[in-house]
């Protein structure tokens, strides 16, 4: 099969091949998928990097963990019904380091999840990590119905999800952006409220739209450069649910003005999260596809070939929304 695939770590033009490669074994409980689009999410780019001491798990690794195609052979203990279903797939490099950028990949039966007819390929690599990590950022504690939801970066993978989920999730949704361009994008999925963190002062505008009463919950982008403002905007009892820190990984962090409101801080890793709460953003999920309630926000393809520009971008923070590599265009 055709595959991109790197041996050691380093930069994207460096490490990345892309040539032929031994299609992967098909297990008991696995499916084997066709796969069409493969979905490049941080955490693939900082595994191929090194970044922050990563090592190289396997001798060999074809990266990516979302992607969508066709279920084409399934394996011991699997339905035969199954093949020819179109699937979303989601975490597919952790057993053995064999991911979506390529011809075909096999995963277990759990992580192949059905795909409507009315979902592209392309829009069914999106969803993997950005919409679990949303989900459960949003879930983890149970119903948000009538709560007052602030998510940072709200045009980013996880953040335009995260609007969206919460939406459906029957809650008031805030959402900061940085331009005008991700204003209409915030605006386009249902945000009830954007502040432009550039121009506007966050915490005195989230007082004037909750009358003074502030934030349920935080779904975080960026822990270390915001928990200043949240501190601020968040109600007794509110919680930070945060999936990243990048503008500082060690940050300081003041543990009695959390005591003081009684703060809850999640830290979610989609790859750490539990089985039952993998399966519950799965059900959730395809709900709102099946609902018609979820929008995709595509940045740029890339063919195959292209794969190590399409790394690059993602490196490079310009790019608004998912970045997606075409193995088979749609």
């Amino acid at each position: 099969m055709r595959a991109a695939w790197y041996e050691q770590l380093g930069e994207a033009k460096t490490v990345l091949s892309i040539g032929d490669f031994d299609p992967p074994e098909l297990e008991a409980g696995q499916v084997r998928v066709k796969v069409f689009a493969s979905g490049i999410n941080p955490s693939d780019v900082k595994q191929r990097s090194g970044w922050g001491g990563l090592s190289l798990r396997f001798p060999r690794v074809i990266p990516h963990n979302d992607g969508a195609g066709i279920i084409v052979e399934v394996g011991e203990g699997v339905s035969p019904d199954r093949v020819g279903e179109r699937v979303w797939i989601y975490e597919a490099t952790l057993p053995k380091g064999l991911g979506t950028a390529a011809e075909f990949v096999a995963v277990s039966s759990e992580n192949a999840i059905t795909l409507p007819h009315s979902v592209s390929f392309a829009e069914g690599a999106c969803l993997g990590v950005p919409a679990m990590t949303a989900h459960h950022c949003l879930f983890k504690d149970g119903s948000i119905a009538g709560q007052t939801i602030l998510v940072t970066g709200g045009a980013g993978a996880v953040g335009a999800y995260a609007i969206q989920l919460a939406k459906w999730g029957k809650a008031t949704v805030i959402t900061t952006v940085s331009s005008e361009k991700k204003t209409e994008i915030a605006k386009s999925i249902g945000a009830d409220h954007i502040i432009n963190y550039k121009t506007e002062d966050v915490s005195a505008v989230i007082k004037r739209i909750t009358n003074g009463k502030g934030i349920d919950r935080v779904i975080e982008v960026d822990f270390a450069a915001n928990l200043e403002t949240n501190l601020k905007i968040l109600k007794r009892d509110g919680v930070i649910a945060t999936y990243a820190t990048d503008s500082n990984v060690t940050p300081q962090v003041p543990i009695y003005s959390l005591i003081y409101k009684n703060l809850t801080v999640h830290y979610v890793l989609v790859y750490a999260m539990s089985k039952a709460a993998h399966q519950q953003a799965a059900t959730d999920v395809t709900t709102c596809l099946q609902e018609g309630v979820l929008k995709h926000q595509i940045a740029e393809r890339f063919s195959l070939d292209r794969i190590a520009e399409a790394h690059e971008l993602m490196e490079s923070g310009k790019a608004i929304g998912n970045i997606i590599v075409e193995v088979v265009p749609d």
